[in-house]
């Protein structure tokens, strides 16, 4: 029988999720990004430990300030979302040491922000969020964001940036070696570095496939 969504935290989640940012519209950041980014972190934590509940909370409010991805605002997205997740949780009158741990892991959660996360929630959190960066839902998010940014498949004339600088921004295929790639060499628990290895072979499989088929 499958488990429900956010078990074992459905309560929790319904109280959460109408401040966890989902009204933005961005497809790569909705709920079912949420789903997906604690079923990574609940794998993560049924074999490397942790307070469940704590990194629960942190996964639900991990982007409640939704930020597109070319935005001059992104550097500083983790940190008003870990802002905002401690006063969604001092509302609702958890401790003030919950209050922080959670804050900590959404503020360390981020690559953009580039805080080093000092819990184990937070690694785990960080884990988490990455792998649904990587492996074939990496790559549609990538191609899915590309699209809202209005982004070019890849360089017609130079598709894998040998003689050009690599350009994420205008070009979605240059992402793969600006960012993802390079993802795998930094998972900070056993069990996420596990999971990572194997989305990173899809992740390179990929690649391999499509530069075939141009």
């Amino acid at each position: 029988m499958t488990q429900p969504a956010f078990f074992p935290f459905q309560d929790l989640a319904r109280t959460l999720l109408p401040h966890a940012g989902d009204a933005s519209g961005d497809g790569s950041h909705d709920t079912s990004h949420l789903q997906r980014v604690w079923k990574n972190a609940a794998a993560i934590q049924a074999e490397d430990g942790g307070d469940a509940q704590v990194l629960f909370a942190a996964t639900i409010l991990h982007d409640c300030v939704p930020t597109e991805k070319n935005s001059p605002l992104r550097a500083q997205a983790s940190r008003l979302s870990a802002d905002k997740a401690a006063r969604v949780l001092s509302a609702l009158d958890w401790p003030q040491a919950q209050i922080d741990a959670v804050a900590h892991a959404v503020a360390a959660h981020s690559f953009s922000a580039g805080i080093e996360p000092l819990t184990l929630e937070a690694k785990t959190l960080q884990d988490a969020d990455r792998l649904d960066a990587i492996g074939m839902l990496g790559v549609a998010r990538c191609f899915y964001v590309a699209g809202r940014m209005g982004s070019a498949l890849y360089d017609p004339l130079d598709p894998h940036a040998s003689e050009r600088p690599l350009d994420d921004r205008r070009y979605a295929l240059d992402h793969f070696r600006a960012k993802l790639l390079k993802l795998v060499s930094g998972f900070r628990t056993d069990t996420g570095a596990r999971l990572a290895r194997v989305r990173h072979e899809r992740l390179q499989r990929f690649l391999d496939e499509f530069a075939d088929e141009i």
